[in-house]
């Protein structure tokens, strides 16, 4: 721990950024994961969608053992670097590196086979993401510990998250995806998932490697493992773990991340369907449909600390995420009863981008606030446990984030079996019935989901005014231990 005469500086610009770029690696590999990965494996290569997402959801047991871990151990770290630097720095070659491997399976290989191939790759690949993200995170609640800060801080990673993502996702439709006589639907074509995926690695790495060294100023100011004795064993590893899920403002915020991730994920798995085979868009109006959420963040960058200072962040995650995924599903229910411009129709493209990017907008600032609400939790607990865990908390949502995007693709699996849409089919033989089954079976679904989140989240209790008596609590509690500790050294020893 520093010394408490050690003030540190404000954050810079530089820091900020940086911080905020680390988050195109997450971005990237989620979104490469959760709308790519199925439709790649059971439209391209033919593979059942019951299998891919089974394989995809199974990856689910490796985070469960390990972000906890992963947690712990970098709550417990001391180093030169701190606790969370050496984990970023040392996952940057491991997680672009099996990011990669997902997508090249060897020839022949059956469904069963396949199926194994993605679990294996997958979870290598989450497992290396989490050894970078969960420190991650853990860092932004040590950055700073201003209220309306922290919901700046992650609203500008989120920024990147978004931003990084559409820009990539966007890139790859235009340039990867492109349409040939063989597939007029360039998402559909094989060989552009060579080059989506090599540089996907590529800009990861340089984005976890960007986090860790513009952030390597604030090593000297940032918390060290606190001064506790390690209990060794998998019981004190369970009841660390344990003690977050006493907390109930954590509780809320798990509960509401399980419940909007899984929707995310359906989301997620699904829109290249909707694209494709709904609004029958080609490769290059998906391209452009992407900057829905390029603008989307842009406009929930600003608009996320006004509407915390407004409604306060349990209410403004609450109210924008039910009126955003209300808004989002909309366009899907007019077409369901014919009353949506038809395909080619010159208003459709436009329309779904306003409604994406509003929709969008409102996801985000809920984003935004739940990971600035997170952070406030933190203190909460240390005022009750007398240890600053942000490693344990922010291991457990992540472990909430991808379980729940797993399960959103299984979720997206099962719409598509029980919807009984065809696997590897022709977008010209799609029948309108078919289409009607798949938004009939998705719809409820997601609704749902962020209906039950919100209902959660309802009953987070920190407010403003708690987290600030939370920290005077805390400096009042480490100004004793400093004073006790000048008074109980020996005469003539130097005080540091």
């Amino acid at each position: 721990m520093r010394s408490p005469e050690t003030v540190a500086p404000p954050l810079s610009r530089g820091n900020r950024l940086a911080y905020g770029f680390g988050s195109i690696a997450d971005g990237i590999k989620s979104t490469a994961f959760s709308t790519y990965l199925l439709l790649y494996f059971n439209q391209v290569l033919g593979v059942s969608a019951a299998i891919v997402s089974t394989a995809i959801a199974l990856t689910l047991v490796v985070d469960a053992i390990a972000d906890p871990i992963i947690g712990r151990v970098s709550d417990r770290t001391r180093s030169r670097m701190g606790r969370r630097h050496p984990y970023i720095y040392g996952a940057a070659i491991p997680t672009a590196l099996f990011f990669a491997f997902v997508w090249f399976p060897p020839a022949g290989l059956s469904d069963w086979s396949m199926g194994v191939w993605i679990f294996a790759f997958a979870s290598l690949a989450r497992l290396a993401m989490s050894t970078y993200q969960v420190p991650a995170n853990a860092l932004g609640s040590e950055l700073t510990q201003d209220y309306a800060e922290r919901t700046r801080l992650y609203g500008l990673r989120y920024w990147f998250a978004y931003a990084g993502t559409f820009a990539f996702a966007a890139f790859a439709l235009k340039f990867f995806f492109v349409a040939t006589p063989e597939f007029p639907k360039g998402q559909l074509n094989p060989a552009g998932y060579v080059p989506f995926a090599l540089t996907g690695a590529g800009l990861m790495l340089v984005s976890i490697l960007v986090c860790g060294w513009g952030t390597r100023s604030r090593i000297p100011f940032i918390r060290q493992a606190d001064d506790r004795p390690v209990v060794p064993g998998l019981m004190a590893h369970l009841r660390e773990m344990g003690s977050a899920f006493r907390n109930r403002a954590f509780l809320t915020i798990f509960g509401f991340a399980i419940f909007k991730w899984t929707a995310i994920g359906v989301y997620g798995a699904t829109s290249l369907y909707f694209g494709t085979y709904v609004y029958q868009l080609t490769s290059g109006q998906l391209a452009l449909l992407t900057l829905d959420g390029f603008l989307a963040v842009c406009i929930a960058l600003p608009l996320a600390p006004r509407f915390t200072q407004w409604w306060g962040k349990r209410n403004a995650a609450l109210y924008l995420a039910m009126m955003g995924v209300l808004l989002g599903t909309f366009p899907l229910v007019l077409v369901y009863f014919d009353l949506f411009f038809a395909p080619g129709h010159p208003l459709l493209l436009p329309t779904l981008l306003l409604v994406g990017a509003i929709y969008g907008a409102m996801v985000a600032v809920s984003l935004m606030t739940a990971s600035s609400m997170l952070a406030d939790v933190v203190e909460d607990d240390a005022v009750r446990s007398g240890g600053h865990n942000a490693g344990i908390y922010f291991s457990a949502a992540s472990f909430a984030g991808q379980c729940a995007s797993g399960l959103g693709i299984l979720a997206a699996g099962i719409v598509l079996e029980t919807s009984r849409f065809p696997a590897g089919i022709d977008p010209a033989k799609v029948t309108g019935a078919m289409t009607d089954s798949l938004i009939l079976h998705y719809v409820p679904m997601v609704v749902g989901l962020w209906a039950v989140g919100c209902a959660i989240i309802a009953f987070y209790p920190i407010t403003e005014a708690k987290h600030l008596a939370n920290l005077e609590r805390l400096r009042a509690r480490e100004a004793e231990a400093n004073n006790q500790t000048i008074q109980d050294a020996p005469i003539g020893a130097p005080v540091r």
